[in-house]
């Protein structure tokens, strides 16, 4: 008796009718730098994270596959169009719910995608460009959606738009939505009906907890949360990795990849991430998408696009690669990575931009931007250029370091600068105010164009733009692709935007980059890359990692969609698998092999709320 009691009170787990310890939840902590997210509401937001948490919280009529990222079913189960193009079908699964009960139909999406379309709305500012030439959305059923064109368009079945419940959204009313905040509160989980519960966590926070939907339609995740905890610094994010803090690190530079290559129980690598990086001119601020009400105070340079050209060939791309990117990551060209081979457009080789100060000059000289007796250039009516403001965000050393060469390098085409450092939020308001000439960020490009290249037309302005870029020109152009049924004649005008683009110069841009990310393999297993193979772990389009990986104490099979290879392997915390090979980017006819990396994390954006890195 006695020592059954003594066994009782030091194994309470093991006494007999005592009741089993509970299994502790598999947790699995991401570590992402920067301030955090913009914002949780899915039409507020524009940086990467909150896409990152929209998508675990929410489902999408249409998805992307692993492979290369072309759209696969989703809500939809199958889609089919008339004709002419234009009328689509989509038929909704059944059976879905959302997280507090009510059946998701084809009402959600209908009435999701309405607002979208709403005149002026919120909601359409950051997806209308995939709802562009849709007149209606009906459902006539609960497993029916229906589309009615206007024009064809080229971009469907493409609609990554989170749907959200009708029967919680229809009480927000549109100013409401303007502040919406789509966060838990009085101790409730935000409603949705995809793989993860937001169940703590705000915009102006650092930590996010979600914990798994058991009941989601796609089966449930093999671990119970995830937490994303935000760092101001790369150092703090890697060591929390290799103190166990953390079991996953993104957007981390080449150097700490190569770090953590040799880290037992750590996986790292250089993913291919489809984005770039550029240097941004203020064309010609307003706050009207007309163009007929001008802000803030732009320099007269920066507005006259043979002045912006010009600086084109007062880059040095090859040193910063070797420099900032730490030999990570190609010098970029167009607004389209090359990694899309089918719609890049690269400049023929009399045309591209080479580091050539001399030339630089030349031309602007011929433009009138010579230099005066001071030793300064003028503009071209005689008066000083003035002192160029570089904005760079202080808290990315690849911004603050680029912006640091290229002050290098228009001193030397005697052109005065200065360097001015601002937190992300910070520099989003001087961007939205038109208070600046020049600042460094990036951009994510989906696997289709259309939108990226949305941001550059003239109706952007004080909405996704952020340069106030606007030529009729072009916009005519991405008017005809985004109706061309035609493919290669839509590919043609494709090329043809970026042409112009490249010779009006809104966006020098400097480098085609990719995201380094490390995981404690010791502890999570079975992650795949998007595409597949090269790419990247998290911040894919879609959250299938998030719904495949499994805790190392699960020996099972990795369950990857077949064809997809490279599935990350469980390894001991007294060894390492994290070898990286080089990627294949394709430029055109000619495939270059590179080992990228370069640790930004870049996203969707526009220049009013979002924070972007």
């Amino acid at each position: 008796m006695a020592l059954g009691l003594l066994l009782a009170v030091a194994l309470p787990g093991l006494a007999t009718g005592a009741p089993a310890q509970s299994k502790s939840p598999v947790v699995f902590h991401v570590a992402m730098l920067g301030e955090g997210v913009d914002s949780l509401n899915p039409f507020l937001g524009f940086q990467a994270p909150s896409y990152e948490m929209w998508g675990l919280t929410y489902d999408y009529l249409t998805g992307y596959s692993m492979k290369d990222m072309s759209p696969e079913p989703d809500l939809a189960t199958k889609w089919t169009t008339s004709p002419d193009g234009l009328t689509w079908t989509f038929t909704v699964r059944s059976g879905v719910k959302f997280s507090d009960g009510v059946p998701l139909t084809a009402h959600d999406v209908a009435f999701t995608f309405d607002r979208v379309l709403a005149k002026d709305s919120v909601e359409g500012t950051n997806w209308l460009s995939y709802l562009n030439g849709v007149k209606s959305v009906t459902a006539p059923d609960d497993t029916t959606v229906v589309l009615k064109l206007s024009k064809p368009v080229a971009t469907l079945p493409l609609l990554p738009i989170p749907i959200v419940p009708e029967h919680i959204w229809k009480n927000i009313s549109e100013s409401q939505m303007k502040s919406y905040p789509a966060a838990p509160t009085g101790g409730k989980p935000v409603v949705g009906s995809g793989p993860f519960l937001l169940v703590q966590g705000s915009a102006d926070g650092s930590t996010f907890k979600f914990e798994a939907n058991k009941t989601y339609w796609g089966g449930a995740p093999h671990i119970d949360q995830v937490i994303f905890q935000f760092y101001k610094n790369e150092d703090s994010a890697v060591q929390a990795l290799i103190k166990g803090d953390a079991d996953f690190v993104e957007g981390i530079n080449a150097l700490s990849v190569k770090r953590l290559q040799s880290q037992p129980g750590v996986t790292a690598h250089n993913g291919n991430s489809p984005g770039f990086d550029e240097i941004a001119f203020n064309t010609g601020s307003t706050s009207d998408s007309k163009g007929t009400k001008k802000i803030g105070n732009p320099n007269p340079a920066v507005l006259d696009p043979k002045f912006r050209h010009a600086l084109g060939y007062a880059l040095n791309l090859p040193q910063l690669i070797t420099k900032v990117y730490q030999g990570a990551g190609l010098p970029g060209t167009t607004i389209v990575p090359p990694n899309y081979t089918q719609y890049h457009w690269e400049p023929p080789a009399s045309e591209k931009f080479t580091f050539d100060l001399t030339k630089a000059g030349q031309l602007l000289d011929a433009a009138g931007y010579k230099v005066g007796s001071d030793g300064w250039r003028t503009l071209p009516d005689g008066k000083p250029i003035g002192t160029l403001r570089l904005d760079a965000r202080s808290d990315s050393p690849t911004s603050l370091n680029t912006m640091d060469y290229f002050r290098q390098w228009l001193k030397d085409l005697h052109i005065k600068s200065q360097v001015s450092t601002y937190s992300s939020s910070q520099l989003t308001n001087v961007i939205y105010k038109g208070d600046f000439d020049t600042f460094q960020w990036g951009w994510y490009v989906e696997p289709d164009p259309d939108s990226m290249l949305s941001y550059m037309t003239c109706a952007q302005r004080q909405h996704s733009s952020d340069s106030f870029y606007c030529n009729p020109a072009y916009d005519r152009l991405y008017n005809a692709q985004h109706v061309e049924t035609d493919h290669a004649k839509r590919v043609q005008d494709i090329k043809q935007m970026q042409q112009i683009l490249y010779q009006d110069s809104p966006y020098l841009v400097t480098a085609y980059s990719a995201i380094g990310e490390a995981v404690r393999s010791d502890r999570f297993h079975c992650l795949v890359t998007q595409p597949n193979p090269g790419g990247i772990w998290l911040e894919q389009y879609g959250v299938y990692n998030y719904i495949h990986m499994k805790p190392a104490s699960d020996t099972s099979a990795c369950d990857a969609a077949p064809g997809l290879t490279g599935a990350v392997k469980t390894t001991s915390s007294g060894s390492s698998s994290s070898k990286t090979g080089p990627f294949l980017i394709g430029v055109g006819a000619v495939v270059v092999l590179a080992l990228v990396g370069g640790g930004i994390v870049m996203m969707r954006r526009r220049t009013t709320v979002q924070d972007r890195e």
